[in-house]
C-alpha cells in the first residue's frame, strides 16, 4: 500500500451548506477510500490555498487518481490536488540511489 496526500478546496457553495448543515465529512469518504481498496489515515482542515489535508493509504496510483477523480466529480471543491509520500527509510533509498546514478547537469 502506498500513502498519498489530498489536498482540496471547496467551493462557497460548498462551505455554504457545510455551515447550514455541518457534517462529518471525515465520516462520508471513508466508505469511498474503503471500496477503493484503501483506507483513511488522517482529515485535517486548515487555512490557506486549502480547506482541507487527507492522508490516504491506497494499493496504488490509480486509485489514489480514482479517489480524486471521485472528489473533483462531486463539484463540491474548486481545487483538488493529489501527492504520492514515501517514507523516510524510502526517502533514504532514493538519496543513496541518487549519489550513484551518475547525472552530470548541463555544462560540467
Amino acid at each position: 500500500m502506498a500513502v498519498y496526500m489530498i489536498q482540496a478546496s471547496y467551493t462557497s457553495g460548498a462551505w455554504g451548506r457545510l455551515v447550514q448543515r455541518p457534517e462529518d465529512r471525515m465520516e462520508a469518504l471513508k466508505p469511498v477510500i474503503e471500496r477503493l481498496g484503501g483506507k483513511l489515515l488522517e482529515w485535517y482542515y486548515s487555512f490557506g490555498e486549502y480547506d482541507v489535508m487527507l492522508l490516504i493509504d491506497v494499493p496504488d496510483n490509480v486509485r489514489a487518481a480514482a479517489a480524486s477523480m471521485a472528489v473533483a466529480a462531486g463539484g463540491a471543491v474548486k481545487a483538488i490536488t493529489t501527492t504520492p509520500l514515501m517514507s523516510s527509510d524510502d526517502g533514504f533509498e532514493a538519496l543513496l540511489l541518487a549519489q550513484g546514478a551518475g547525472y552530470r547537469p548541463p555544462g560540467a
